[in-house]
């Protein structure tokens, strides 16, 4: 019996204050209507698909329960406390048996065919990263078997190392993959470079 696929949205709760604050000092309330369109796409467009079960992984943890409208239909739990690798961390663990991918909440340009693809690789492969442009990555994934890597220790977060200091810590001999370079909607000019891009199409 093959084992289900599992995928993580990671989220901050699109609250003006709790969430894109340097987007929101570049750019204002459209932040925040940034970030609810696109959780509320990511969710429509991946949370339904039958080749992996769906579940949002909310900060701040007491949203994960009440005080926000999130899409309906997923399962959401907390991230806990400690660094974005401690959560993710955590929220790799707490998955049912099978292959777990995260994404982040703000790559717009996501879609189920990034996601196919990834469980595709983990099919083949032990880890599986979507990388960004900023160095470092909108995706990450782990087969599982026969344990769980601990790859997220010493990782230098929000800097241009983040993804080559991850996949490092797998060691020799792990088989990776990788898929398209995306941009993660950080700033004003991401926001910008985005928009130009969704109007060439």
């Amino acid at each position: 019996m093959a084992l289900k696929n599992h995928l993580i949205i990671f989220t901050r709760t699109p609250r003006l204050g709790a969430a894109k604050r340097r987007l929101t000092a570049d750019i204002g309330g459209v932040a925040m209507q940034f970030a609810r369109a696109n959780l509320a796409d990511l969710a429509r467009k991946l949370g339904s698909d039958a080749r992996w079960s769906c579940a949002l992984a909310v900060s701040p943890d007491q949203d994960a329960s009440d005080g926000y409208g999130w899409p309906a239909g997923l399962a959401r739990i907390p991230q806990g406390p400690g660094n974005l690798g401690d959560r993710m961390a955590r929220a790799m663990a707490r998955m049912p048996p099978g292959p777990v991918v995260i994404i982040g909440a703000d790559i717009p340009e996501i879609t189920s065919d990034h996601i196919g693809r990834a469980f595709a690789a983990l099919g083949r492969g032990d880890a599986v990263f979507g990388p960004a442009r900023d160095g470092g990555y909108w995706l990450v994934g782990l087969r599982r078997r026969p344990h769980i890597p601990d790859i997220f220790g010493g990782v230098r977060w929000s800097s241009r190392h983040a993804l080559v200091d991850t996949a490092s810590n797998l060691g020799p001999g792990t088989r990776i993959s990788y898929l398209d370079t995306l941009a993660d909607i950080d700033s004003g000019d991401d926001y910008r470079a985005w928009n130009k891009r969704r109007q060439r199409k």
